[in-house]
C-alpha cells in the first residue's frame, strides 16, 4: 500500500491502524489513535559524535537550524542510512564519516556509548552517542552540499564558560552537548 496522506498502515495489531497524515521528502507524519508523531523516511536513526582531541578539547559544530530560527551549538551528528550510497553503513562507520565531513577530523575508530530514543513523545527515532577515538585533522570541515557548518574546538577545562558565552550571544545549545560532556567527564 502506498504511504499517501490519509492512507492506513498496518501495525502488529489491526486494532491500532496507523494513519499517514502527511509525507515529505524526509519525514512522515503519522496518527495512531489520538497520538500524532513523525518518522524519518529512509533512515535508521541518528549518530551524535563525541570527539575529544589529544589536547583535551571537544569538537563541536555551529549551524543555523530553521525550526529554531537560530544558530545552534551541537555535537557533530548525522542521519544513518538516509542516502542510497550509505544505506547499509554501520552506526560506527556513519559516525566517523559524518565527523570528517562536518569537522575535518578523522577518527581511527568509533565506540557506541549509548543508544535510545531522541524525542520519545514526538518520534520513534533512535539516537546513538558514538565516541570517536584517535582523531587526526584532515581538513577544515564545514559539511557537504549546502551545509554551512562552523567548527569549534573547545578546551574541555573551559567549556562551561565557553557555552555560557555562546548562550549569552544568542546561540542555542543542544542538550546533547551536555550528554557528550557527561561521558567525557566519566572517562
Amino acid at each position: 500500500m502506498a504511504d499517501n496522506p490519509g492512507s492506513l498502515l498496518r501495525t502488529d495489531s489491526m486494532d491500532d491502524p496507523i494513519e499517514v497524515l502527511a509525507e515529505g521528502r524526509f519525514l512522515r507524519l503519522l496518527k495512531e489513535g489520538r497520538w500524532e508523531y513523525v518518522r524519518r523516511v529512509n533512515a535508521r536513526g541518528a549518530a551524535f559524535i563525541v570527539a575529544r582531541t589529544d589536547a583535551d578539547e571537544l569538537v563541536l559544530v555551529e549551524q543555523h537550524r530553521v525550526p529554531l530560527h537560530a544558530r545552534t551549538i551541537e555535537l557533530p551528528a548525522g542521519i544513518i542510512g538516509d542516502e542510497a550510497e550509505h544505506r547499509d553503513e554501520s552506526i560506527e562507520a556513519s559516525a566517523l564519516r559524518e565527523l570528517e565531513e562536518e569537522t575535518g577530523f578523522r577518527g581511527a575508530r568509533a565506540e557506541i556509548l549509548l543508544s535510545g530514543p531522541t524525542a520519545p513523545g514526538m518520534s520513534g527515532e533512535q539516537g546513538h552517542f558514538v565516541r570517536a577515538h584517535d582523531l587526526v585533522r584532515t581538513g577544515p570541515g564545514g559539511g557537504v552540499g549546502n551545509e554551512e557548518i562552523t567548527v569549534h574546538v573547545v578546551p574541555i577545562a573551559s567549556i562551561d564558560d565557553w557555552l555560557r558565552t555562546q548562550q549569552r550571544a544568542g546561540l542555542q545549545i543542544d542538550a546533547r552537548v551536555f550528554v557528550g560532556l557527561y561521558f567525557l567527564r566519566r572517562a
